[in-house]
């Protein structure tokens, strides 16, 4: 397939003008700018437990959830989430009417006004995150994996604003 040339010099002026991201990313550190997301990495494996199990954000603050799994069993029958609550949110109503609902990651359809972010299921070598901004209402929010008895295992956390 051939260009025209008015595509092709298009290409090659938009190459020259746009570096790549990389050197994007560079000129970002060499000016000293930070990322205005933070990033949070957590790792959860085998025996059921969150790597962080304390958050402490401020109110309005833009997160990034980066969740790794590194255990060994296959995703079908471990495989581990992160789910941001409400406070006062029913722990335990969510695990049990979203059970049967896999598709979406064992959280029920009619509690999900209850969720304020979440990531998809990671299994073993897996990666998932999610950004969201922070609730701007101080508090203590409960962070849970959704998968059946990770939660009662201890897999969970606190999301602590202030």
């Amino acid at each position: 397939m051939r260009l025209s040339p008015v595509v092709l010099s298009f290409v090659i002026a938009s190459a020259s003008v746009l570096p790549p991201a990389s050197a994007q990313t560079v000129k970002a550190s060499a000016r000293g700018a930070t990322d205005p997301v933070r990033v949070v990495e957590i790792i959860g494996t085998d025996d059921m437990k969150y790597s962080v199990t304390t958050i402490t954000a401020k109110p309005g603050e833009t997160l990034r959830i980066r969740l790794t799994s590194k255990g060994k069993i296959p995703k079908v029958a471990m495989a581990h989430n992160f789910v941001l609550l409400e406070i006062g949110t029913n722990i335990l109503a969510l695990l049990k009417e979203g059970a049967p609902h896999r598709n979406t990651d064992f959280i029920p359809t009619s509690m999900m006004s209850s969720v304020i972010a979440r990531t998809g299921m990671a299994g073993p070598g897996e990666t998932v995150q999610v950004s969201f901004t922070v609730p701007t209402r101080p508090g203590r929010y409960p962070y849970i994996c959704t998968f059946a008895g990770h939660y009662q295992a201890g897999m969970k956390g606190t999301l602590i604003v202030k």
